[in-house]
């Protein structure tokens, strides 16, 4: 295989460094075969977003593989839910991972006897002491480890136990199966470690085939070596797991897949935490791991993320070596400037007040033109419903208004968007004093596109026909938590929820959006960005916020 020297006039990275000297060195033959290894035992989340984005770009860009493998060794706590959810959520990104869909379980026959290979060699033996025991003799980073009163069993003996925990005959929990490397080793995780334990339960791909699982950190690396994954890239927790993971692949003398870390990515006023996440939907903070507010990728998608922004976002946080904060603000501003390009702009009244243009012929309906995307000419237009009453926004008229108030005001003009000029002229009120509609007339040659009245105003208001309007139940999401780190405080992270982390409103939309799909992105012209929510039916239309209209990143 050969590779381009595709550098560019950017910097590269310390991953792309070390890849582009391995393409140098002829390094497996100048391969570069990367995988994403989630554990199906949730959604995923922002975090592994932009993991997913750094492998597969990185195979994309060297000309190299790229694999989709599940790491399911631990079956209590997964299930096909998130496997579908996770397959689902990696295309949506944009990932083709082809044929090369694997799982840890497709190994689990090689996985045995590669342990059995550790067994013979006197690499490994079967340990009947409790986890308690087990714990208390691992002894402290400042203090060597005892050895086990089993560590010394021969190894036909433990062959033998070894196979009767494979068949079923030990009860879980009364032995394991551990490496014997070295009980004085300053790594923690080179003491011992567990390579295999008893579970008795149903594995989602397997069923009740197995008895015993191999521990994540032993099926992991001889994974990525049978897949032959070239540069195994993780996060930088993983790093004192690397020793073990390379002796493993050196005692069985197997591929010597290499990893590399890099820093972690975190977000401001974001959790990614798995265990939390759970925490979220299981204790009812949210409606779902879908849930609009989460940091999934399903949520995110179901907002009205786009695929690409995530992408752009990813890139633009880069890769390191040192862990940091991303500003979750420059994720709406890459999600917003994708959208301003694609979004078809609409119209949609959140806080109606009624508009009665009595100038207006009665049962009159004129169909105007509206543009539906500024931004992309080939978009074309489409027709909006014109009439003699009227919704606007609530706090776009103001009965005594300040200095250079450009909105709607008594005896004051205005344009509305794609139509015309109107001015107000009385305002009606109910018996506490609010004021319930407004009176307006309007100019017959102000028409836009056509306008010949010679008045000029600086206010534009959006608007909706009452005759052809649509209700929609509109929800406004904020961010789910009120501190930027939350997973940071010593409080509880539920403390910092943002009780006004979803408003629903009941709104007035144009009729256009009748005919709104899944996936279809509408900037709601002077409110924001937009989505048909799945919970939406032909007669009860759902949104969701996006993002709002103002950037409040400070890039």
């Amino acid at each position: 295989m050969t590779h381009e020297n595709t550098s560019g006039t950017h910097s590269l990275n310390f991953i792309e460094q070390i890849i582009e000297e391995d393409i140098k060195n002829d390094k497996h033959g100048g391969r570069v075969h990367t995988r994403f290894p989630p554990e199906p035992n949730g959604y995923i989340h922002l975090g592994h977003a932009t993991s997913i984005c750094l492998n597969y770009g990185l195979a994309v860009k060297y000309k190299g593989l790229f694999n989709l493998r599940f790491d399911d060794t631990n079956p209590e706590s997964e299930d096909i839910e998130f496997v579908d959810s996770i397959r689902q959520d990696v295309h949506w990104l944009g990932v083709d991972w082809e044929n090369r869909e694997f799982y840890a379980s497709d190994y689990f026959p090689q996985l045995y006897d590669f342990a059995c290979q550790l067994i013979r060699n006197g690499k490994a033996y079967v340990d009947f002491s409790s986890a308690e025991t087990i714990a208390e003799e691992k002894g402290t980073p400042t203090e060597a480890g005892k050895e086990s009163q089993y560590r010394n069993t021969k190894p036909e003996e433990n062959l033998r136990l070894f196979e009767q925990m494979k068949n079923g005959e030990f009860e879980q929990g009364t032995c394991t199966l551990r490496a014997k490397i070295d009980m004085a080793s300053p790594n923690m995780l080179l003491r011992d470690p567990i390579i295999y334990r008893i579970k008795k339960a149903h594995h989602h791909q397997t069923g009740a085939d197995w008895n015993i699982y191999p521990m994540y950190d032993y099926a992991h690396p001889v994974s990525d070596s049978l897949e032959g994954i070239t540069h195994s890239i993780c996060t930088m927790e993983f790093e004192a797991h690397r020793p073990l993971y390379d002796w493993y692949l050196r005692e069985l003398g197997i591929f010597p897949s290499r990893q590399i870390e890099f820093a972690r990515r975190n977000f401001n006023y974001t959790i990614v935490s798995k265990r939390n996440l759970k925490r979220l939907v299981n204790e009812g903070y949210v409606n779902g791991w879908d849930d609009p507010r989460m940091p999934t990728v399903a949520g995110l998608r179901r907002r009205g993320y786009t695929s690409q922004a995530i992408r752009e976002f990813a890139d633009r946080i880069g890769v390191a070596r040192r862990e940091n904060v991303a500003d979750i603000g420059l994720l709406e501003f890459c999600v917003r400037e994708h959208l301003n390009k694609i979004a078809t702009r609409v119209m949609a009244v959140l806080d109606p007040i009624k508009v009665v243009i009595t100038n207006y012929p009665e049962g009159k309906t004129e169909w105007l033109d509206a543009e539906n995307n500024p931004e992309n000419p080939e978009a074309g237009n489409r027709s909006v419903p014109f009439s003699r009453e009227l919704y606007i926004e609530r706090d776009d008229f103001m009965e005594n208004p300040p200095k250079k108030y450009f909105r709607l005001s008594p005896q004051k003009e205005v344009r509305l968007k794609h139509a015309y000029i109107i001015r107000c002229d009385e305002v009606v009120k109910n018996e506490a004093g609010e004021v319930v509609e407004l009176h307006c007339s309007y100019y017959e040659n102000s028409k836009s596109g056509s306008d010949t009245s010679g008045i000029s105003v600086k206010g534009t208001l959006h608007w909706v026909s009452a005759a052809t309007a649509r209700t929609a139940e509109v929800r406004l999401y904020d961010r789910l938590f009120t501190q930027p780190e939350p997973g940071a405080q010593e409080e509880d992270m539920t403390t910092f929820i943002n009780p006004n982390s979803l408003q629903i409103v009941q709104t007035f939309v144009e009729p256009s959006l009748q005919e709104a799909t899944l996936g279809q992105a509408f900037q709601f012209i002077r409110k924001g960005y937009f989505c048909l929510d799945k919970d939406s039916t032909p007669d009860n239309l759902v949104f969701n916020l996006t993002v709002n209209l103002k950037d409040s990143w400070k890039g």
